[in-house]
């Protein structure tokens, strides 16, 4: 199963999803989002929203579970590992953060934030370099756990049924698994699902930041025992605070959303707020980890 994930992460890193293939057949995700979108639209109404959140979870996790086991089975490990490759985000996560991180050393800001928006949920029209630097490294480390390190993981798990359940999963969370007035109730099951699935990679990651942190591992990997757990996600933190600890910056905190103002616990929150230099960093953290990631899956493959 490993070499299935390291294949899968070599086809990703090499092209990422072409946006020829997205215009003309779209993205397995997208497949699952319209999947999501008709089930949330059907249930999610009246009475038992809770019990049929978690019964739409499950048929989108089947859904997703089971045309990749059967393709497994008939088509072998080399065919999967091609089919897994659009489920892996790492070179399409690096193109994003260097979008914000380009604008943001020439002093663009505009173009920055137009680049921030499209990675985090947060409002950021008047936001400066370190509120644009820190919302890029806290989306640049979370999305490294839950769009790169846990779908490998669960690939060399599971194969291309492991990863295509895992995005299912992820899927969810991020449509439905919202403390909103809609799906609190109808989603609960979701996000409980997530947190559960991310439970082992985000802290994988975080230990694969603090291996390739050089000097600063020590300082990482406290700040990761320490503070991750002040995070408002059971998960997120550890990798945020693993590398809020190598840069040694400031990353959480107090951030403006749309409608409210989240009063969030800083992390390594005696640092300094981070700059345009230190998403540069940010992004070599995270090609480093990714890439001590990928040597492992070879040497398992091997083994």
């Amino acid at each position: 199963m490993a070499l299935i994930a390291a294949i899968a992460l070599l086809l990703d890193a090499a092209i990422g999803w072409p946006a020829a293939i997205y215009a003309r057949i779209g993205h397995p995700v997208t497949w699952l989002g319209r999947l999501i979108a008709t089930l949330d639209g059907a249930l999610n109404r009246g009475r038992g929203r809770r019990w049929k959140g978690a019964l739409a979870a499950l048929l989108v996790v089947a859904a997703a579970l089971v045309p990749a086991a059967l393709l497994q089975l008939w088509l072998g490990p080399w065919v999967a590992a091609v089919l897994a490759w659009p489920l892996v985000a790492a070179r399409s996560l690096d193109d994003h953060v260097q979008a914000v991180a380009r604008p943001l050393a020439a002093g663009d800001l505009p173009a920055a934030r137009a680049a921030t928006a499209m990675i985090v949920g947060r409002d950021v029209t008047q936001a400066d370099e370190a509120a644009l630097a820190r919302a890029s490294l806290e989306s640049l480390a979370e999305n490294a756990s839950d769009g790169v390190i846990a779908p490998l993981f669960w690939a060399a798990i599971g194969g291309l049924p492991g990863i295509a359940a895992y995005k299912a999963i992820n899927t969810l969370d991020s449509m439905i698994g919202h403390r909103t007035p809609r799906h609190e109730a109808f989603g609960a099951f979701a996000a409980r699902l997530d947190d559960v699935a991310n439970l082992i990679p985000a802290r994988l990651t975080a230990l694969l930041f603090v291996a390739v942190a050089g000097r600063g591992a020590g300082h990482a990997a406290r700040c990761a025992w320490e503070d991750a757990s002040a995070h408002r996600s059971p998960n997120a933190g550890w990798p945020e605070a693993a590398m809020a600890g190598t840069l040694g910056v400031r990353l959480s905190g107090p951030r403006l959303y749309a409608d409210r103002v989240a009063d969030e616990p800083w992390l390594n929150g005696a640092a300094r707020d981070p700059g345009a230099g230190d998403l540069a960093r940010g992004l070599g953290l995270y090609r480093r980890g990714v890439l001590l990631f990928g040597a492992l899956l070879v040497v398992l493959a091997a083994i």
